[in-house]
């Protein structure tokens, strides 16, 4: 992987199978951010920049927007769990996906399309919440960009 310009940043990967999301401070320099898979927060990770600005690996994939979203909120559905709307969401995006896993066959493109719209709608939602409590890397506005309804 090669040096990005410093106007590509945010810039959004998986490391080991780990959502991580490389932002710069307000004096330019990038930090890092993985995906904590305990609470769904976002843990400082300052020593991944260099790994995956500079030497990459095969444990590096490099994320669209959305897949970072949808990668970020499938993980959070996975190993949390809690009470309240977010839950719920993704209960019912569990229900969708096992449905189709019972039954052996890909999701079809309207489930497709309703999973992403909610883990769409769960990003901004839990990134509002970490942003309420105080999580530094929290940004709602990941979800929302570009899009012109919510």
């Amino acid at each position: 992987m090669s040096h990005r310009p410093p106007g590509s940043l945010p810039a959004f990967f998986s490391y080991y199978e780990t959502p991580v999301k490389l932002v710069a401070d307000e004096v330019g320099h990038v930090i890092g951010w993985k995906l904590s898979k305990a609470d769904g927060g976002w843990e400082r990770a300052d020593d991944l920049v260099r790994k995956i600005l500079l030497v990459g690996g095969d444990e590096i994939e490099e994320l669209s927007r959305n897949e970072f979203i949808e990668y970020t909120e499938h993980d959070r559905g996975r190993y949390l769990r809690g009470a309240g709307p977010i839950f719920a969401l993704y209960e019912t995006v569990n229900a969708i996906v096992e449905q189709a896993d019972l039954e052996r066959r890909p999701l079809t493109p309207h489930e497709s399309a309703l999973v992403a719209g909610i883990r769409r709608k769960t990003f901004v939602m839990f990134e509002e919440q970490l942003q309420q409590a105080g999580d530094p890397a929290a940004d709602p506005s990941l979800g929302i960009e570009g899009s012109s309804s919510s």
